[in-house]
């Protein structure tokens, strides 16, 4: 398979994990460290690190199977401006250029819900019309909730599956967790719950001629940050599944005093018999969402985050803190691309 726009490699461990039999021909990545991340858990062969336009241009397109990715949604994403002009909102063009010389039995794209209502999703959708770019294929979106498909997270994205025409269609992944999500508690099981260290191991790795941090472990990430006094006086009358709201006036800053209704998951505190929220690319700061870790008066931390991703203990981290943190926040669940790879499995 081709994982293009394919960051920490969140869709290309889904698919690993769901059979040997899915291994990648060729991953594309713009950002350096997710790229490097890539490559230290998938081969540093793998990777082509740069703009897929700057691929498309370089490199020839192997045939493969199959073709997945998630182009940048920040342009679609409702957390974000929604900026029609977005220049990344274009970048399904190269997804489906890729697509088209690849000559796939398969493609999956992954991204936002609001991508199914953008014009970018009705002018993709086009492509698969005669004589367009995409004729040979057909394409259907789903809209899927990740915690259907075994992710101990509330994760909504819409997965498009096309397949060549001629072929039979596949149809939706079945949920194999709709009545029995995964809990916070189950996955975080047996991890660490008092955390002191803050600094990842001193460790450095060359990446495309660039000395980085790492590789890393899952296990050596699990670092916590310096909180000020007035922080850890908050988190600790917050109560499990709590928030802000929890908290006496005199804890309160005074924007929250002024405001006392909506952004109910600042401050928030995790429940242990629940799925976590959705993990973004600041979870580890507890004024984003709710991020506290259910019962320790801190933040989760980077490893605790990439657990209610489902990446395993295995994959491997470069670059700093910060970056870490946004390759886990952008990467998708690796048990829903678990699931749709096994259930396009049978078709090969």
């Amino acid at each position: 398979m081709l994982d293009v726009f394919a960051g920490c490699g969140g869709l290309s461990q889904g698919f690993r994990q769901a059979s040997p039999r899915f291994t990648v021909a060729r991953a594309v990545e713009a950002d350096l460290m997710a790229a490097a991340s890539f490559a230290c858990t998938f081969g540093a062969d793998t990777v082509y690190h740069g703009t897929i336009e700057s691929w498309l241009h370089e490199e020839a397109v192997p045939q493969v199977d199959l073709v997945i990715g998630g182009p940048p949604c920040q342009g679609f994403s409702s957390l974000g401006k929604q900026d029609v002009n977005d220049a990344r909102n274009r970048l399904w063009l190269q997804y489906a250029e890729t697509v088209k010389r690849a000559s796939p039995k398969f493609f999956v794209l992954e991204n936002v819900p609001t991508f199914l209502s953008s014009p970018e999703f009705s002018l993709f959708k086009g492509m698969t019309e005669r004589r367009r770019l995409l004729a040979d294929y057909a394409m259907r979106p789903y809209l899927l909730n990740a915690a259907d498909y075994g992710t101990p997270q509330v994760r909504k994205r819409v997965i498009v599956i096309g397949w060549r025409r001629g072929d039979d269609d596949p149809g939706i992944p079945i949920p194999t967790h709709e009545n029995t999500w995964v809990d916070v508690r189950t996955a975080l099981r047996g991890v660490r719950r008092k955390v002191s260290r803050t600094t990842l191991p001193s460790r450095s790795v060359i990446f495309d001629g660039i000395e980085l941090a790492g590789p890393f472990t899952g296990a050596e990430i699990h670092v916590t940050r310096h909180y000020a006094d007035l922080s850890l006086k908050r988190f600790a009358v917050i109560p499990e599944g709590g928030s802000r709201f929890d908290l006496p006036d005199d804890l309160k800053a005074p924007c929250w005093l002024a405001h006392t209704s909506g952004a109910g998951d600042v401050m928030g505190r995790l429940r242990w018999d629940r799925p976590s929220v959705t993990i973004r690319t600041e979870f580890t700061k507890p004024e984003k969402g709710r991020y506290l870790h259910p019962s320790e008066n801190r933040a989760i931390t980077p490893y605790e985050g990439a657990l209610l991703q489902g990446f395993p203990p295995e994959h491997r981290w470069v670059g700093s803190k910060t970056s870490i943190v946004k390759q886990i926040g952008n990467a998708v669940p690796t048990k829903l691309g678990q699931s749709v790879a096994a259930h396009l499995l049978p078709y090969f």
